[in-house]
This record gives C-alpha cells, structure tokens and sequence, in this order.
C-alpha cells in the first residue's frame, strides 16, 4: 500500500465505515534520525481516527525509540510492527517478512516496544516466507508471548506476494491458537469475501487493503452486510466528491511537505496529479468511467482542470457502463 495511504485517503475511508487505518510503512531509523522525510510520513489530521502508526525495523532498541517518540506525537492510537513485507529492500535490511527468519528475534522488538510505549502493540505478519518455511504458529505464539495486542495476519506467504487464494485453513488455526485478537487479510474483496473469511475461519475481524484503492465504499459495503442492512452503491456524484476531496487534499498535502524542504521541489500541482494516478485509474474504473475518456485523464497536470474533466465523464450520457463498485 506504500504510495496509497496518504492522510487523504485514510479519512475517505474512514468516513466511509473502515474501523482503522494505518500509515504507510514508516522507517524506524528514520523517524530517530530526525528525517523530515520520514516524520512527514507521520502526519495526521485531527479528525482521522482511529489511527495506527506502521513501523518497520529489525533492532529492538531502535524500535524502541521510534515507538515511543511516535506515541509522544499524540496523534495515534495503537504502534503496529510490520513483520510481513516482502518488498526486497525492507528484506534486506532484515526487517519486513525477514523477522519471520528469526521469531526470537520478532520476539524481542515486540517486547522492547511494548514495555517503551503505553499504546497498545499490535504485529502484522504473513503464514511464512515461502512453502517450506511457513512457521507461523511460532511467529505468532512469539509474538503474543511478548504482549502484543492483536496480531493481523495476511494469510498468504512471502512468495506468493498478493497472487492466489488466502489461506483460510491456517488463518482459523492460529485464531484457535492464540488468546489475542487476529485479524484476517487477504483476498478481500467484496462485502462476500469479508463475511465469508469471518465465517470460516472465527477471526476477529478483517483487513482490507488493495481492494480500497478506488472504492472506499468497500468498507460501507461490508459493514452494511454484517449488520444486515440495505448498502446503497455510490452515484456519479459520490464518485465526483470523492475524488475532489481526495486529489484536493492530497495537493494540499504535498504544498505542506514542500514547505519544508530546504529546497523546494518545482511544480507540485503537477506532482500531486501524478502521485494521484495510481488512485485516478482505479477510480476511473470501479466508477464506470468509459474507457475513451481515461487517457485523457490520465495526461491532465493540473488539479482543477483534472476534477472538471472528471466531472464531465462521469457525468456523460455512457457513464456506469463499467461500474465495478463493491457490493
């Protein structure tokens, strides 16, 4: 989700029935080195709770550190450590997934962390790095034999990254095992797929996260259906807002950041728009958008020309055709 879940985004979501958001994958050397960089990757507005700070790392002590001065910020409500990201450079660091190598060592951040911070402590993690090293039933048991609070586990291995079915077989068996909180993720798609992961495996909850990107409503679609309730499938007009507050925010964002460089990088209007196109297509998409009009959109570099564009297809007599909103 790097990329993805900027402050904008997570109140979209939010306002739109997810029970919480993360921040991005935030660097604990960073955020102790004083990086401005990094610390920007912490920022929050008021209304956006409740909020987890997601850190990486692999040095119990730094870890340590990076939580405790999170928690000072006031701005969060839970430290959650990744021990699930396969992405190459977090690997090699010897964080991310890479703490599955070493439970002992998983161990010892999660118990380094909680006695340094009075937040609660949460890990996420995956079923193992690859089929002959699936070892979660230890990762897991280490984990909550350190006190964390909860643990969120992406029910696929390191080396299926995001591809093929979860595994819901091994998701139910670590819920039967631990006494904390598990959350399910993985292949969550629909408000179907949530309450089917729910039903088969007993976990306490579910995580979305790539199925978000575009259709925030996938969270008032799952907790309509777990309530039992009518879910009603956003309008043209929902999906006009939507992006206005979301590309508007986001540039203000960016404007915020800029100001504090020491060198102030040229044209952020532009920026934002391209940072904003990984979440323009797949909006585009799940709004049914007509395919003919997405280049177009996709080459604007100017916010307010972007949104009345936006508005302008979606507002067209063929707009829907695609709709690929969640229900």
């Amino acid at each position: 989700m790097a990329g993805y879940t900027d402050s904008t985004f997570r109140t979209i979501c939010l306002r739109r029935g997810c029970g919480l958001v993360f921040t991005e994958l935030v660097s604990s050397e960073g955020i102790v080195r004083n990086i401005t960089r990094t610390l920007n990757m912490l920022h929050t507005r008021d209304n956006e709770r409740p909020i987890a700070a997601h850190i990486y790392g692999s040095d119990p002590e730094v870890m340590a550190r990076a939580a405790r001065r999170t928690e000072e910020l006031g701005r969060f409500d839970l430290i959650d450590i990744n021990a699930g990201c396969p992405v190459p450079k977090i690997v090699r660091k010897g964080a991310g997934v890479a703490l599955m190598r070493d439970p002992t060592r998983l161990h010892d951040i999660v118990r380094a962390v909680v006695q340094a911070v009075s937040l609660p402590v949460t890990v996420k993690t995956r079923t193992g790095l690859s089929p002959d090293n699936a070892n979660i039933s230890e990762v897991a048991h280490a984990v909550e034999e350190a006190g964390a609070s909860a643990l969120f586990l992406h029910a696929r291995l390191a080396s299926a990254r995001h591809g093929g079915p979860a595994d819901l077989d091994a998701l139910s068996r670590i819920k039967d095992e631990l006494s904390i909180p598990v959350i399910g993720n993985g292949g969550i798609t629909s408000a179907a797929s949530a309450s089917f992961m729910l039903k088969e495996t007993g976990v306490d909850g579910v995580m979305v996260g790539r199925a978000a990107i575009g259709n925030p409503w996938i969270f008032a679609a799952i907790t309509a259906a777990l309530a039992g309730k009518e879910y009603r499938p956003p309008q043209s007009h929902d999906w006009v807002d939507v992006m206005t507050r979301h590309l508007r925010g986001l540039y203000g964002e960016m404007l915020r950041e800029n100001a504090q460089r020491k060198r102030p990088r040229p044209h952020t209007e532009r920026a934002a728009c391209n940072r904003f196109r990984g979440h323009l297509t797949k909006y585009l998409r799940h709004a049914g958008c007509p395919a003919r009009a997405r280049r177009t959109l996709l080459e604007q570099q100017e916010v307010e020309a972007l949104l009345r564009l936006v508005a302008e297809a979606l507002q067209s007599p063929n707009s829907g055709e695609e709709t690929d909103a969640v229900s």
